[in-house]
């Protein structure tokens, strides 16, 4: 088996927090690792190490640590023009990383690879106003590549499937095997002390991009603060900021109204997570659309109350569990806010009540799905999907 690294290896040189989709990726690394050499594609080359740095590799990946992130550069060097070139065996790619381009698709066809990748959301196809501009077409060509090439699929949610196959029925296309393997919270350690002590607060976590609706937040904060004063509640935002996000920004560095009452923590690592998800009020997700909802999964897991938008997906990942609202019904935010920062909430108890015997999704479930679909694969071989040979 290949793992296809070139995103995590990239990030982790350039000193970035993983994302998402990364921690995805680093968990398929720790999983698969030991059976498996690492695909790193370096200025055009497709450099696969052999079986000795793949594993320092995986090391320094799963460590995460900066001084050691040299251990990537010295193996990619060393391999760059040596013409290991696997054919016919599994190709794992759990990130989206590189499949927009045309050069993915005619290295699989040469290389008779048996790609299986992991599709997280078709949201730059069915949301493109909440995606970088040019993402929407970056998209369709993965989607594309995954259409036409792969051997298997792997999903986050029904939702995400049912999307990508009413992709696949509008073109006319025979989608590969695919198998729904919900993704697990992080393992977060015990929360050590309260981070706003003396504070009511509530926590929204993700990055700050314009599907996670911050702005109805920032502004219901405003308004909260200007009726309240020093009694309305606090709102922590812990997430990286990204792309087309302006008029949050603008709101977070230049409205004064906010500066005691709002905090944002752009780099936050699990310890630090666990503290602010331990003591907070409630969780907050606002979101327009989302592929999955990692977030609502950590918080209904260490018991803490959630107040999302009402999306498909996250009915099927929590249940009756959490208060949906629409996104963008400011009133009904305002009132479960001011309601659930009482710490004798009612709504709250009752949320916690209903929480009773919730069971999150673990490691082992999921990779046991993977497997299946692994084994399904291999033991079939060309008969699962075809890969389109002219590309």
């Amino acid at each position: 088996m290949l793992i296809d690294i070139t995103r995590l290896a990239d990030r982790l040189l350039k000193g970035r927090l993983p994302t998402g989709v990364d921690r995805v990726g680093l968990a398929y690394v720790e999983h698969y690792g030991p059976d498996a050499r690492a695909l790193i594609r370096y200025s055009g080359h497709w450099i696969e190490l052999d079986n000795q740095y793949s594993k320092r590799v995986f090391r320094a990946l799963l460590s995460g640590e900066r001084d050691i992130a040299s251990e990537i550069r010295r193996p990619v060097l060393a391999s760059a023009f040596r013409k290991r070139k696997s054919k016919g065996v599994l190709l794992l790619n759990v990130v989206h990383s590189g499949l927009d381009e045309a050069d993915y698709a005619r290295q699989l066809v040469k290389r008779q690879l048996k790609p299986v990748f992991f599709l997280h959301d078709l949201i730059p196809l069915s949301h493109p106003e909440y995606c970088r501009p040019g993402e929407a077409g970056k998209h369709y060509r993965r989607m594309d590549t995954m259409l036409r090439f792969a051997r298997g699929l792997i999903m986050n949610s029904e939702a995400t499937r049912q999307t990508w196959h009413r992709h696949v029925q509008d073109l006319r296309g025979t989608p590969p095997v695919d198998v729904v393997a919900p993704l697990p919270p992080a393992q977060l350690p015990a929360p050590r002390s309260n981070p706003w002590p003396g504070r009511d607060y509530f926590v929204c976590l993700g990055t700050i991009e314009p599907r996670k609706n911050h702005l109805l937040l920032l502004n219901l904060w405003r308004q909260l603060i200007e009726t309240m004063g020093n009694n309305a509640p606090a709102l922590a935002l812990l997430g990286q900021r990204g792309w087309e996000c302006e008029q949050v920004v603008d709101m977070l560095e230049r409205c004064h109204t906010l500066e005691e009452h709002v905090i944002e923590l752009g780099a936050c690592d699990d310890a630090t997570l666990s503290d602010w998800l331990a003591h907070a009020r409630g969780l907050l997700f606002p979101s327009f659309v989302e592929g999955y909802g990692i977030p609502l999964v950590e918080a209904i897991a260490h018991g803490v109350p959630a107040i999302v938008s009402d999306l498909p997906v996250f009915h099927e990942i929590a249940g009756n569990i959490p208060e949906y609202l629409d996104p963008l019904d400011g009133a009904g935010w305002k009132r479960l806010v001011l309601d659930y920062r009482h710490p004798d909430s009612q709504s709250a108890r009752l949320q916690r009540k209903r929480m009773a015997g919730y069971v999150a999704p673990d490691w082992a479930s999921h990779f046991a799905l993977v497997d299946r679909l692994l084994d399904q694969i291999v033991n079939c071989g060309s008969s699962v999907h075809d890969p389109v040979e002219s590309a």
